[in-house]
């Protein structure tokens, strides 16, 4: 079935098949995408928001516009607010879209409304600090928000004087859960927590309760391994609590507010949370495992009406969408697995449509309806993609030297030809406990079409470690630092390489975070089967990360499983640093100056390490500003261009010496 501007797309590209175009870096880093969707009672209206990044060389330093957009039905959608004064927490209540926002005068992020017919944005409610999450009661009546106290006006006098002190992780600031009568004359916020952080909050249908996720400290440690669901009164008093051990993801009230879904973990040392717990709160709350064995992880969650649970699962490089009653927790799908890779959904209660947003190798995320089992497609973001050559794109499985079966993602060279080798980037995602789906990959930090134009393959392997093939598997890499985990992405090299599509002698390796730990591991102790290494926001040092990391208890619990004084030699030994005099291949370091999750300084040790043996060309590269990855568009067009020279520089050029530090900025200023 061909639909509305998938068909529009396809004559497109056909009619353009012969002036097909090259995609270039700065298209690549600032297409556009949908970010965010909510959806009227009736389903015939979903407002959404998209990411409109700035353009380089030309806007102010800064983080992403943001638009708000609605459609009805297949129309074309309709610009509702444009401003570029940022918009983010959509939800739509009655005749009325509600966000949050800083606009005009504001000191702080406020709730805002707008009808459905269009108009100025009204403010609902402004506090004395920001608004981060919100929730309105079915009526309409009562807001429940999350936000800190009001700031402490001697605290700014004192900081003015001089006095700025940090007293590291005992300054605790929490955010609090808020209560308003908005139907009150005077509508003052109460506040219903006060030595807890809160997260979110919803309230419970047909009944005057609260849902909050809370932790004991606003750490982030805590928010990752110590959070839990309770249930409070509109007075704030604690009425239960849900029985959950280590992650948290989302949950949902049923409409008839019986049962509460959550995205959890199947343990305390469970990487990721996708297993779907279902609690019926008319039976004391007892909870049930309602998809065990699960070979995915359950991504996103909604309910269709009381009985019926909408659950997005990804598989492997793939997603589908399926629906499961709470009766006979039978299931039946709404979406196979290769139509596209669905990334979150919002159902409607009563209505059979669901609305998706998804992405395909060929576009980022865009705005879909899925109906009868087939996807409706509803924006089009960039229509310009249409123009540019499209690479091949498909899932590859093979075998690590120890029999296990791994899967990942392979990109043409846009001009493969059948036995010829190319140079190779293999890509490596981070976490570990994350995966690469077979959908649109081009990011800043692995501009996909501009490297395959340019004669690449690139691989994106799921090592052992990776999430979507369930609990088991995503433990494979735990008390083994560096170790199976890495021998699986040489492997996956050698996989191509033996096809006959791979020059082994021209393979890079590029990755952040976990990702940049193996191509520091791949840059020394793993140099001989690299040519090249780019390491972003990476790890060097597995003894001084955990004295220096922000998720140090997470690190314990689902990565390391053990601490450093318990095996201190096994630490170094797999530390990069420590295979440093070994390093025969190039490597290109960069780092978020601003960086608490990985520490600089994990950067700076490596640097240091390799520049003072001398045995290779090493560069370090800081971005200030800029945390655990880069926000901003020019930092992220910086990083995406000396990627791509420092590739072409040692796989192509096959040179010795780094390439000049300069990049060509300033000739793009007028």
């Amino acid at each position: 079935m061909f639909l509305r501007i998938g068909l529009t797309a396809l004559f497109a590209a056909l009619s353009l098949s012969v002036s097909a175009r090259d995609i270039s870096l700065v298209e690549t880093v600032t297409t556009q995408s949908i970010n965010s969707v909510a959806v009227s009672a009736d389903g015939e209206v979903a407002a959404f928001t998209k990411v409109i990044p700035r353009t380089p060389y030309v806007d102010e330093d800064g983080g992403n516009f943001v638009e708000l957009y609605v459609v009805r039905g297949e129309s074309e959608p309709v610009p509702f607010i444009t401003d570029k004064q940022g918009i983010s927490n959509l939800s739509i209540h009655g005749d009325a879209i509600y966000f949050t926002s800083k606009r005009d005068d504001d000191k702080h992020t406020s709730l805002y409304k707008i009808s459905l017919n269009g108009g100025e944005a009204q403010q609902v409610f402004s506090h004395a600090n920001s608004i981060y999450d919100y929730a309105l009661s079915a009526d309409g009546r009562y807001l429940s928000f999350t936000a800190r106290s009001e700031a402490d006006k001697k605290e700014k006098e004192l900081e003015k004087k001089g006095f700025k002190a940090e007293v590291y992780e005992e300054e605790h600031e929490f955010t609090h859960a808020w209560f308003v009568d908005l139907s009150a004359e005077s509508q003052i916020a109460v506040q219903l927590t006060d030595d807890r952080q809160v997260y979110s909050v919803a309230f419970r249908p047909n009944q005057e309760q609260l849902l909050l996720r809370t932790a004991p400290t606003p750490l982030v440690d805590d928010s990752y391994m110590s959070s839990r669901y309770e249930l409070i009164s509109f007075a704030g008093v604690q009425e239960s609590s849900f029985a959950t051990v280590g992650k948290l993801g989302k949950a949902e009230f049923s409409p008839d507010g019986r049962y509460l879904a959550v995205i959890a973990a199947a343990d305390y040392n469970d990487p990721a949370t996708g297993r779907l717990l279902v609690f019926d709160l008319q039976n004391q709350n007892t909870v049930r495992d309602v998809l065990p064995d699960y070979p995915g992880h359950v991504q996103d969650i909604d309910w269709r009406n009381d009985d019926e649970l909408i659950y997005l699962g990804h598989i492997g490089t793939e997603s589908e969408v399926h629906a499961i009653t709470m009766q006979w927790l039978e299931t039946r799908p709404l979406l196979e697995a290769g139509e596209a890779i669905v990334v979150d959904i919002e159902a409607t209660v009563g209505q059979s449509g669901v609305y998706v947003r998804a992405h395909r190798p060929e576009h980022p995320t865009e705005l879909f309806r899925l109906q009868m089992q087939n996807l409706i497609r509803l924006t089009d973001s960039n229509p310009w993609l249409t123009e540019i050559t499209m690479p091949k794109q498909e899932t590859v499985r093979y075998e690590a030297r120890d029999g296990l079966e791994l899967e990942g993602i392979l990109v043409y060279p846009t001009d493969y030809q059948e036995e010829t080798r190319y140079p190779l980037i293999t890509v490596v995602h981070g976490g570990p406990e994350s995966h690469y789906s077979n959908g649109w990959l081009d990011r800043y930090s692995s501009p996909v079409k501009y490297a395959a134009q340019r004669g690449y393959a690139l691989f994106f392997p799921n090592y052992r470690g990776s999430t979507g093939r369930g609990v088991e598997f995503s433990k494979l890499g735990q008390n083994d630092y560096a170790g199976k985990e890495f021998d699986d992405i040489v492997d996956g090299k050698n996989y191509l390489v033996e096809r006959g599509l791979v020059d082994n002698d021209r393979a890079g390796i590029t990755g952040g975070s976990y990702g940049g730990f193996a191509s520091a591991w791949g840059a020394t102790a793993q140099t001989e089967h690299w040519a090249a290494s780019v390491m972003f926001v990476g790890i060097s040092d597995n003894i001084s990360k955990f004295g220096t990391t922000d998720i140090a208890k997470e690190m314990h619990a689902v990565h390391a499983r053990s601490y450093p004084w318990e095996k201190w030699q096994w630490y170094l030994e797999r530390s990069p640093i420590y295979h440093a005099e070994k390093a025969r291949t190039p490597i290109l370091i960069m780092h978020g100056k601003e960086d608490t999750r990985v520490h600089p300084s994990q950067s700076m040790e490596l640097y240091r390490y390799l520049k003072t043996h001398g045995n290779v060309p090493v560069r370090l590269v800081l971005y200030p500003g800029e945390g655990h990855g880069n926000r901003r568009v020019a930092a992220k067009l910086d990083y995406s261009m000396r990627l791509m020279r420092w590739m072409e520089h040692f796989l192509k050029e096959g040179a010795s010496e780094a390439p000049p530090h300069e990049l060509p900025h300033a000739e793009h200023i007028d």
